[in-house]
Order: structure tokens, then sequence, then C-alpha cells
């Protein structure tokens, strides 16, 4: 059976088309106003890369917090489930999964078979996801990209008290004017968005094996951060923004015809 799942962030769609078990094509596209469209946009770059025409794909499922847009192509799956499914697929080993996208952020604590035991969510404020590291790339006047490999060359430690983009923007200007360095302003700036996911991890308890998944997954630097936060290594899938999109696939074969 071939089903498909799509993720509605809010960011960027993503697409997975499987077959068996197996990944047979991804596709991405960014949500910008026309949130159908890239929908749309995302399933057929994963169609292409599938070689799979539309009409051999049995099942849909949708999630992600834009999923309302597109629950006409099948049903829909809450991000948790999605995302314990497609973790747990991926990386059978892991208990603690944390899923940091573009504005929200989520823990998700699993049993062995992949079961959710116990999730908390932080969609409150951009502070703690991917969107502030955005807004502090611009603050540094450097490309999202070298956000992560940046922080990676600091030689020192700097501490960043703001948890809110605006007063953290402030910080960052202080920070120029008293000459510290790119590296070490980048390092302070993963470190506290990883400070306070791993605060917000801890509410659900965290065990090892810990994956991250979501976009800033593919950010080095977070990733290191995240690690000495939690203090225990941190497993990256890969594709991490795609994991919701394969657990929803996923589930799209186990659910019966019609539900």
């Amino acid at each position: 059976m071939v089903t498909a799942g799509i993720d509605f962030g809010a960011r960027a769609v993503k697409a997975i088309v499987m077959e068996k078990g197996r990944i047979l094509g991804r596709g991405i596209a960014l949500t910008g106003g026309d949130v159908s469209g890239a929908g749309e946009e995302a399933f057929a770059q994963a169609l292409r890369e599938a070689r799979v025409p539309r009409e051999e794909v049995e099942r849909i499922l949708v999630t992600g917090s834009g999923r309302m847009h597109m629950e006409g192509l099948g049903g829909s799956v809450t991000e948790i489930t999605a995302d314990a499914k497609g973790a747990h697929f991926l990386v059978p080993s892991a208990r603690t999964v944390i899923d940091v996208g573009a504005e929200e952020a989520r823990a998700i604590k699993l049993d062995p078979t992949g079961r959710v035991v116990d999730f908390v969510t932080n969609d409150k404020c951009a502070a703690g996801v991917g969107a502030f590291v955005e807004a502090m790339a611009r603050a540094l006047e450097v490309d999202l990209e070298e956000m992560g490999p940046l922080s990676l060359a600091s030689s020192a430690t700097v501490t960043m008290n703001a948890q809110c983009v605006v007063f953290a923007e402030s910080e960052v200007v202080s920070m120029v004017h008293a000459r510290t360095p790119k590296p070490d302003m980048a390092k302070a700036i993963h470190d506290a968005i990883a400070d306070r996911i791993a605060a917000m991890a801890r509410q659900v308890g965290i065990e090892d094996r810990v994956v991250l998944i979501g976009g800033l997954g593919k950010n080095i630097g977070f990733l290191s951060s995240l690690s000495r936060s939690i203090g225990m290594e941190v497993t990256v899938p890969d594709g991490p923004e795609f994991v919701g999109a394969v657990g929803a696939a996923l589930l799209a074969g186990e659910r019966p015809q019609g539900a």
C-alpha cells in the first residue's frame, strides 16, 4: 500500500510518500500566504521523487498546525502522535523526542513500544523556537545557515538573560557595542534557547535516547548547546524536518479504510 503524510508547519509544508515501511519520496515547500498551494507543491515534489502517480496513493494523513487547510486530502492526526510515530520508526530506541520548529516546540516522552506517555508544548512565545534564531541572525547580520557553525567557533561563555525576541535583540546590540565576538554571541543565543527547551523537556522527564526533530535539528550549534544543557547525547535522524510527515504516512497505512 502506498501512503502519504503531509505536515503543515508554520514555515514550511513537508510531504512524504511511503510503501511498506520504505520512504519513496520527500517534498518541501515554504508555506507563505497560500497554505493549500504549498501543500500541493510539497506533495507533488514527493510524488515525483517517488515516481508514483497520485492515483496510486491509497491513503493520506495530514498533520501540523495548518492541517485544517488540507483535511480534504484525507484524515488528520495531531503533531504529538505523528512526531512520536515518526521518531520511533526512525530511531526505535527513542524515549524523549524534542521537536523544535519555526513557531512551536514540544517534548514527548515515549515508552519502549513508541507509545506516548506524556508531552508538553511551548507555543506562547517565539523565544525557544526557530523564529528566535532567525531574528537573532538578523540582529547579528549573518545568514541563518551560518549561525550553527559560527557558535561552534566560540572560545568563551557569554550569558544571555533575555528570553523575549525584542529584549534579546537589545541585548545583542549591547554585546555588539561591547565588542563581543560574533561566535560568542551566537553561542549565547543557542545556549539560551537550549536551556529553555531543556527546562520544558524536564517537565515530562528526560530519558535516553533523546531525539531532536524539526527544522532546528539541522542547526549543529543548537544541537551542541542542547546536548550540554540536558547532559547527554542527542540523536538527530536523517531529515529531521520530515519526521512528522513520516509519522503521518505510517499512521495512514495503519488506519482502517474510511476512518
